[in-house]
Order: C-alpha cells, then sequence, then structure tokens
C-alpha cells in the first residue's frame, strides 16, 4: 500500500540523516475505504492524488504550527504493507481524517518511493495560508479562500535521490 507522509523540509532532512520516517507512531494518509466512498471513484490514480493532496493539507497544518520552518509542504509516498497502515473505522465521511492512516513504526526512507515539494513560488500562497489556517477552521470565508489559494500549486515530484539536493 502506498502512505503519503506528510513533512516539513526540516523533517525531510531529519528523516534523510536518519534513513527513515520516525519515529513511530506516523500519522499518513492512504486510499482508505472512507476515502474511496467520499471520492466515489474507482480510478486509484484519482484516489491517491485525493491521498497525497489530504497529506499536503497535513503538512501545511505542520507550516502552521512552527513559523520558522520553509514555507514549502513536503509529501514523501512510501510503500508499506498492507497490514502497516491502520485506518481509524470510528472517523467519519467528511471528517478531518479522512484518509488518515496510522503507521506504528518508523519507515525506511529506502521504502520511499517519491517526495512531492512545493516549488519556491508557492512559498508566498503556502506563507499566507499557513497564517490564515486558523481563522479558516472557525469558519472565515476570506479565510478558507487564502488557504484556497496554496492548495491551487500542484507540488513538484522528485526522486527519492534527490532529497539532498532539496533539503541543503
Amino acid at each position: 500500500m502506498r502512505v503519503y507522509v506528510p513533512l516539513t523540509l526540516p523533517g525531510l532532512a531529519e528523516a534523510h540523516k536518519a534513513g527513515e520516517i520516525g519515529p513511530g507512531p506516523l500519522i499518513a494518509y492512504a486510499v482508505t475505504p472512507a476515502l474511496r466512498e467520499w471520492y466515489v471513484s474507482d480510478d486509484i490514480e484519482e484516489l491517491e492524488y485525493a491521498a497525497l493532496n489530504r497529506a499536503a493539507a497535513a503538512s501545511l497544518r505542520s507550516l502552521a504550527g512552527d513559523p520558522g520552518v520553509p514555507r514549502r509542504r513536503v509529501v514523501v509516498a512510501v510503500d508499506v504493507p498492507d497490514d502497516a497502515a491502520v485506518a481509524d473505522p470510528a472517523a467519519g465521511l467528511g471528517s478531518a481524517s479522512l484518509g488518515e492512516v496510522r503507521i506504528a513504526t518508523a519507515m525506511p526512507l529506502v521504502k520511499a518511493a517519491s517526495v512531492h515539494v512545493d516549488s519556491e513560488e508557492a512559498e508566498r500562497d503556502v506563507a499566507a495560508a499557513a497564517d490564515a489556517l486558523g481563522a479558516a477552521d472557525h469558519g472565515d470565508d476570506d479565510a478558507q479562500f487564502i488557504v484556497d489559494g496554496a492548495e491551487d500549486h500542484e507540488l513538484l515530484w522528485y526522486g527519492v535521490q534527490e532529497i539532498p539536493g532539496l533539503v541543503h
């Protein structure tokens, strides 16, 4: 199963240095039964893209909680055994945890398939979105518009071998 792990650039640097993403337990996003039902799609690529976007939103939350880190969302796609990713069956459809899974242990970085990172051009919009996230959570439509502006930026795809260039 492919899972999408939300990180920040410093988190990616730590994972690169340690050779693993962790320690566990970790929250990641995947194509869960609830995600399938919510998106009403049988297209696996479309569903994986939805899981990637859920992880990007979680990365934005991490950025909002740590104003000192570079304002670029980071998601690492990792292949794990199916039984390693556990979804909470009590999480309802439409909840903030849609597609969320828990991984009990650290994940070796060699299991990563790819890394997805915002471009430098997205930093201004991502910074604004991180600043507006709290207000958007409380129903501010203008703030939600700003958060949605960050989501308009597609994350760039990088091979795992390109991580050193991303974190230095």
